[in-house]
Formats: structure tokens, C-alpha cells, sequence
């Protein structure tokens, strides 16, 4: 398929935000960046968003190419789109949470270097907007 367009266009991406509870505590699955922009630093499961594909089979194929992570129940939360929020180019992303429920282990690949579950309470500083995107998940966690 081609596309061209008069107009400029801007990237679509979609992030996982995923939680689970140990020991009582609330924790967030974050991946390690391997490449630029933000290498090094840690983020969201997430990516680009395949010409051919549905956004919800976007998110549950990055979630597994970053993580391993499999057949988790996810909900569209937001979609974030502030022009600057990517140094690369306009992105938009659609960004979907979800709580693993059951004992599937995360492993690290693709994009990912490492990955970490942190408390909410003890995050590290994220990549892109994605403290913002963390901080409306939360929000909408503790008005349930």
C-alpha cells in the first residue's frame, strides 16, 4: 500500500501501562531503553503502531516483543499527543493499562535492555512524557 499525503503526518504509537500487587504493594512494569532517544532510561512498554494494524493488536504485540508479557487484559486510558512529547517527530500515543493477574514472568527484548517492576511510591525518572502518562494511570487507579 502507498501513501502520499499534501499534508505531514504525525507518528502513531501505543504504551502499556502494566500493574500488578506484591506483598500489598502496587507496582508498574518499566523496560530499560536500548536506543535513542532517552537510551538508558527507563519507560513504558510500547512502540510504533504497524500500517496494518488494529491498536489493540499494536499494544499486545509490543507488550510481548518488550516484555513477554501475554494475553493481559488491557483498557484504552488516553491518548497523549503534545507535539514535543517525542525529540524524534510529531507522535501521538494511545496508551492502554492493565494488571497482570497471573504468575507470567517478564523478560526483557526488543527495544528493552531490562526490565523492572517498581513501587509506585519509588519510580526512577521516565522517558518521555511518561511520568505524566503514570501519574493520570494512578489517578484513575485510586478513584476505584
Amino acid at each position: 500500500m502507498s501513501y502520499t499525503y499534501r499534508y505531514p503526518r504525525p507518528a502513531l504509537t501505543v504504551d502499556a501501562v502494566i500493574f500488578r500487587k506484591e506483598d500489598q504493594r502496587i507496582q508498574v512494569l518499566l523496560i530499560r531503553r536500548k536506543h535513542s532517544p532517552f537510551e538508558g532510561m527507563w519507560a513504558l512498554p510500547g512502540g510504533f503502531v504497524e500500517m496494518d494494524e488494529d491498536l489493540d493488536e499494536a499494544v499486545a504485540r509490543e507488550l510481548e516483543e518488550e516484555t513477554g508479557l501475554k494475553n493481559i487484559a488491557l483498557k484504552q486510558l488516553h491518548t497523549f499527543g503534545a507535539p514535543d512529547r517525542d525529540p524524534r517527530h510529531r507522535t501521538v500515543s494511545v496508551v492502554f493499562s492493565g494488571w497482570l493477574t497471573d504468575m507470567q514472568h517478564a523478560v526483557a527484548g526488543d527495544d528493552a535492555r531490562n526490565i523492572n517492576w517498581f513501587d509506585i511510591d519509588h519510580l526512577p525518572d521516565l522517558a518521555f512524557d511518561h511520568e505524566k502518562i503514570l501519574q493520570l494511570a494512578l489517578q484513575t487507579l485510586s478513584s476505584k
